[in-house]
């Protein structure tokens, strides 16, 4: 099993000016530390929960802030965890994963979801649909990014969504196209679409849940695959660790003991957030008492 960070906070000591350089040492320290995916949330306002300090605190445009990580990094996967389905225009998005993918050197993912925060949504006047209509509009962005990411340069005719063209150029370095990860654990509609057009889904886990239920979860994942006609075990399974972890020895180890049971479920991928306002030495002790135990998995 291999480890992604998800930085959910930007309240940095030193305030505004200290945002840049702790992002780029945080950088340095999740490649020095193995870290295999660096993610950030998007949103245009921090989240109520999580003890973040809700929509006051500060919060940073995602795909910015994986362009400037991709700068100051060259290894890690670099992706949002999930980019909502309304936020963008999909020809607008697949373009902008493009870009990073090439100017990453290949390390883009696109992480998307049906979105869920309608506070930020009604505070900068961005349209939020009702959950059937997003989870419409999302499977015409997977369809629309995948003919983008395709030879195919025509037109899209959609419901909700049409396109003159789908030219696209450069493409992508990463090969047939940057992974599409749907995160969310819907059973008849966001497993579905992982299914039928992802390359990975990601599910949550924690203290508060057991194994059996991402078992149940990638067991309904297994059938819409029999009925889509896709190789399930093409599919890569990864969580959210909804629980702070201590990386020290002690922390280290319970923490990896946690995840023996979801390693044999077929999940190869935990990404976990730094809790605190010090991110370069969480991954420092990530890097020291995590990464290498996660491996041996």
């Amino acid at each position: 099993m291999d480890l992604g960070v998800h930085l959910v906070s930007f309240t940095f000591p030193g305030g505004t000016a200290a945002i840049g350089p702790t992002l780029a040492a945080a950088g340095r320290a999740a490649e020095d530390a193995g870290v295999a995916n660096l993610s950030v949330m998007d949103h245009y306002l921090q989240m109520e929960g999580m003890d973040l300090g809700g929509p006051l605190m500060p919060m940073l445009e995602g795909y910015t802030t994986l362009g400037f990580l991709a700068a100051s990094t060259r290894t890690p996967a670099l992706q949002l965890l999930v980019t909502g389905v309304t936020y963008r225009h999909p020809g607008l998005l697949a373009k902008i994963v493009t870009t990073l993918d090439v100017l990453s050197g290949g390390r883009a993912v696109l992480g998307i979801g049906a979105a869920w925060y309608d506070r930020e949504h009604a505070a900068y006047g961005v349209p939020f649909p009702p959950v059937a209509e997003r989870f419409e509009r999302l499977e015409e962005t997977l369809r629309i990014v995948r003919q983008m990411w395709s030879d195919d340069d025509g037109p899209f005719e959609g419901r909700h969504y049409r396109l003159a063209e789908t030219v696209n150029s450069p493409q992508a370095l990463s090969a047939p196209h940057p992974p599409i990860m749907i995160g969310g654990g819907g059973e008849k509609k966001t497993l579905r679409l992982v299914a039928k057009y992802a390359d990975a889904c990601n599910l949550f886990a924690g203290p508060g849940s057991a194994p059996e239920e991402i078992a149940a979860k990638l067991d309904v994942l297994k059938r819409h695959c029999e009925r889509e006609g896709t190789d399930y075990d093409r599919i890569r399974k990864t969580i959210a660790w909804s629980a702070p972890v201590t990386p020290d020895a002690a922390g280290g180890a319970e923490f990896v003991a946690s995840l023996e049971p979801y390693a044999k479920l077929g999940v190869t991928q935990v990404h976990v957030m730094p809790y605190t306002a010090e991110p370069v030495a969480f991954l420092d002790g990530l890097g020291e008492h995590v990464v290498g135990r996660l491996k041996q998995l």
